[in-house]
């Protein structure tokens, strides 16, 4: 319904679809004139960069896309209005990820998915057929673990129904901070995003993998193939966090 409705106005849609290519490409913007007064960041060159902010942008974008609006769960159980997506013959969640979909989002996806492909061909990369199918796998496991934290931060509501920023901390903010080298950060933050909320996983730990260099923790090579298993731990946490907020649901009282 709701792609239904965007398309009926395609010059909007195709402006809607622009505008965001180009807001969210300002990020990718500023990291090139940051480039433009030192050649290397962290020890990570322009392209080397362009690769780790291109896999988190098109895995976040990704997970924007499809679960982008589930951080208005919050509203929803604020004025009751959760009450009518329960007694639909639909899962809860399939009503939630559907709403107010916004196609527009693509233009997230694409940006992030043009800056990979430079920077891959850009850097200086020893390919090889396990690297090549390990780019594929890093953005579609990031963008399920990008999934799964929007879906955690939607359950998370169910207890504090005024708490959408608190989840985009972790998804905006975290792709915020994995556009970056890991280089830059403190050891111990490095340490959370890999052990405790493991966004590191995304793409710090494939592309590091797949750029020839050593990750700041010292951890084995083939940490870098844990992502589709990383992704599947965070699904089965996040889809039973959802159930367990689903459950503890009383509508507003009123």
């Amino acid at each position: 319904m709701w792609v239904r409705s965007t398309m009926a106005y395609r010059a909007s849609f195709a402006l809607n679809t622009f505008g965001n290519f180009a807001a969210s490409g300002l990020d990718f913007v500023a990291i090139v004139i940051m480039f433009r007064h030192t050649e290397v960041l962290g020890g990570f060159s322009l392209a080397e960069v362009a690769v780790l902010y291109g896999a988190c942008s098109t895995s976040l974008g990704l997970a924007d896309l499809m679960l982008g609006n589930t951080d208005r769960v919050g509203a929803r159980i604020r004025d009751g209005s959760l009450d009518t997506l329960l007694v639909r013959p639909v899962p809860v969640f399939a009503q939630v990820a559907a709403d107010r979909f916004a196609l527009r989002r693509v233009g997230r996806v694409s940006q992030g998915l043009f800056v990979l492909v430079w920077g891959l061909a850009s850097a200086d990369v020893a390919w090889s057929p396990l690297k090549a199918v390990l780019v594929p796998v890093m953005v579609l496991a990031g963008a399920v673990i990008f999934s799964a934290v929007f879906v955690a931060g939607a359950a998370f509501q169910f207890a504090a129904s005024d708490a959408a920023e608190v989840a985009n901390s972790f998804t905006y903010g975290g792709n915020t901070m994995l556009q970056y080298p890991p280089t830059i950060f403190a050891r111990e933050l490095v340490r959370g995003v890999v052990f405790v909320v493991p966004l590191a996983f995304v793409n710090w730990m494939p592309a590091l993998y797949i750029l020839g260099r050593p990750d700041q923790l010292g951890l084995p090579s083939w940490s870098a193939f844990l992502s589709p298993l990383v992704a599947l731990a965070a699904v089965l946490l996040a889809s039973l966090g959802w159930r367990a907020g689903l459950r503890s649901y009383r509508s507003t009282g009123s």
